[in-house]
């Protein structure tokens, strides 16, 4: 799906100033801490202060919420699993074959449940505004990954939109023709093949027009437009290892935190 961004999206944001490398940084940063501890503390305090940050992102709380909606459905489910699966512990309220669910199982799924969004959160602050080419910019120029491969990358990002338009294209021109009524399920493999040939049709052409003008030469390519760090940079870096030191220290302080495997 396509995001839709509002005139007011459109207005200078403090993160985009940050380059999109170092906002890859911040997400693991956000992310990679939370699989060390297992507790909804932690988890709670990062989405809180992440939620407080929405300001310098230029996005609106209305649009991170609507944003969160595919992760907040996948949450339960990850949660409900947790819930009746996990090494059962305390009180054991019911079973039934392998499912338990007692007082662990019940603590457990709700740290689930909050982890889930405290690691989709980070994901849709930074990278909601993200423009592909300046990604792409930022990733052969700061990281030194391979042109190549980075031109193939935004290539690729680039007809993710044309394939949604094309979805929205075919299910109008079924519904005109008196098909799209009945039958979702083969409605939507059927379509979904179509599409699929259009992909490789068109990224046939695509990377045949790419190697016609020089996109795959091993020569060192130049860039239009160049990518740099900026202390911004260090200040959103430090400020996003603050931010989860301290949800770490809060799940320590009140004694929730309880590491992975231990």
């Amino acid at each position: 799906m396509t995001a839709t961004i509002t005139s007011r999206d459109r207005s200078v944001a403090w993160i985009d100033g940050v380059n999109p490398v170092t906002r890859i940084l911040i997400a693991l940063a956000l992310s990679v801490p939370l699989f060390v501890t297992l507790d909804a503390v932690s988890a709670a305090t990062a989405v809180v202060l992440e939620l407080l940050c929405v300001p310098l992102t230029g996005l609106t709380y209305a649009t991170v919420l609507r944003r969160m909606i595919p992760v907040a459905v996948f949450a339960p489910v990850a949660a409900l699993s947790m819930l009746l699966y996990a090494q059962p512990g305390g009180t054991v309220y019911g079973t039934f074959l392998f499912a338990t669910v007692s007082d662990d199982s019940i603590a457990l799924s709700g740290a689930v449940l909050v982890r889930v969004l405290a690691l989709g959160l980070p994901t849709i602050l930074l990278f909601g505004r993200a423009d592909p080419t300046e990604l792409a910019d930022a990733l052969a120029q700061v990281a030194k990954l391979p042109a190549r491969f980075v031109l193939g990358v935004l290539a690729g990002a680039r007809t993710v939109g044309l394939f949604v338009d094309d979805w929205r294209t075919m299910t109008l021109a079924r519904r005109a023709r008196g098909l799209g009524d009945r039958g979702a399920l083969r409605r939507f493999l059927s379509m979904a093949f179509v599409l699929l040939v259009f992909a490789v049709r068109r990224g046939t052409t695509l990377a045949t027009a790419m190697e016609a003008r020089g996109f795959g030469a091993p020569a060192e390519r130049t860039w239009a437009r160049p990518s740099r760090l900026h202390p911004r940079d260090g200040a959103a870096l430090f400020g996003a290892v603050a931010l989860m030191a301290a949800a770490l220290t809060a799940a320590v302080t009140t004694g929730a935190f309880r590491f992975v495997g231990g």
